[in-house]
């Protein structure tokens, strides 16, 4: 924890960090319904007023940020271990939907907001495959005496294809894949356990049967109460979830072997994501204090499509 370096300060619930080319670190504020980006120098600038509430993101081959949009909640202002507080829907809440939002303008447009029929929900986070479509989650949102589905999407980055990966799927959040593409993995964060699909084409996985409750094969769970959020995926193939509540990035191997907890300064870090040159780079989001942090990590992180 002492090699870790304060990148931004008083940020509104931060997450979804995206190195840019430039070297910049693009993150969502949920609770500010906007994306910001903290500059090599440390200048920090709006890239977009997205509205909703944003959250997981990454960068596209063709230079754009996609963005999952939960809809928006409801924050309070807190003291001690959380600055923002999640307390309900928001009331301009009509669904949630995937951005794809111009870095150089901010303009934000809606690429979708339904499964054919289906209103997406909350989108959570979301992954590039190398075949220019993409993976998110959608954990569902949470109302005052009733919850929506998780589940898991592949879309098509043009905007002319989504489908299902998974439904329902109990609190979906982070998302990532195999250095070789051939293995899905989601955090769910609820039960703290880490699955796994393995994929047979683009968009369409290999579904288990009984006591898989939603087709997955079970990776890994911690015991006691702690709650899976973000993850990403070292170049060697271990996956690395961020850790509610035990105030870590827990670092699991594809076996499911618990391979180390490297404690961060904030009971409530949300997500991370690997730069640099070298790749040796761990930028965290600790939204519980509401920073970017970044720190060096003892393995190189996974180049991302």
């Amino acid at each position: 924890m002492s090699e870790i370096k304060i990148l931004a300060n008083e940020l509104k619930f931060p997450e979804g960090p995206v190195v840019m080319p430039d070297g910049s670190v693009a993150f969502a504020e949920i609770a500010g319904r906007m994306i910001r980006k903290v500059a090599l120098d440390g200048t920090l600038s709006v890239v977009s007023g997205t509205g909703g509430g944003p959250n997981g993101m990454a960068l596209g081959r063709d230079g754009y940020l996609y963005v999952c949009n939960n809809g928006g909640s409801e924050y309070s202002r807190e003291t001690g271990d959380y600055t923002y507080l999640n307390s309900g829907v928001a009331k301009d809440y009509f669904g949630g939907h995937i951005q794809r939002v111009d870095p150089k303008n901010g303009e934000a447009k809606v690429l979708y907001s339904y499964c054919g029929s289906d209103r997406l929900s909350a989108p959570n986070d979301i992954v590039f495959d190398s075949h220019q479509g993409f993976y998110f989650t959608d954990i569902g949102k949470k109302f005052k005496r009733h919850r929506d589905h998780g589940g898991i999407y592949y879309a098509r980055s043009d905007g002319t294809k989504i489908q299902v990966v998974a439904y329902p799927v109990g609190s979906p959040n982070g998302i990532g894949l195999s250095p070789d593409g051939k293995v899905l993995y989601y955090a769910e964060t609820d039960t703290s356990r880490l699955w796994a699909f393995d994929i047979v084409e683009p968009g369409v996985v290999k579904k288990m049967s009984h006591p898989s409750p939603n087709g997955g094969r079970l990776i890994h769970g911690l015991p006691g109460y702690q709650r899976f959020d973000s993850l990403a995926v070292e170049a060697g193939g271990n996956i690395c979830v961020a850790t509610i509540a035990a105030g870590c990035i827990t670092v699991i191997s594809p076996d499911g072997r618990l391979v180390r907890q490297v404690k961060v300064p904030d009971v409530f870090p949300t997500n991370i994501c690997f730069g640099g040159p070298d790749m040796r780079t761990a930028y965290i989001t600790l939204s519980g204090h509401g920073q970017l942090a970044s720190m060096p990590w003892p393995e190189a992180g996974l180049r991302l499509n």
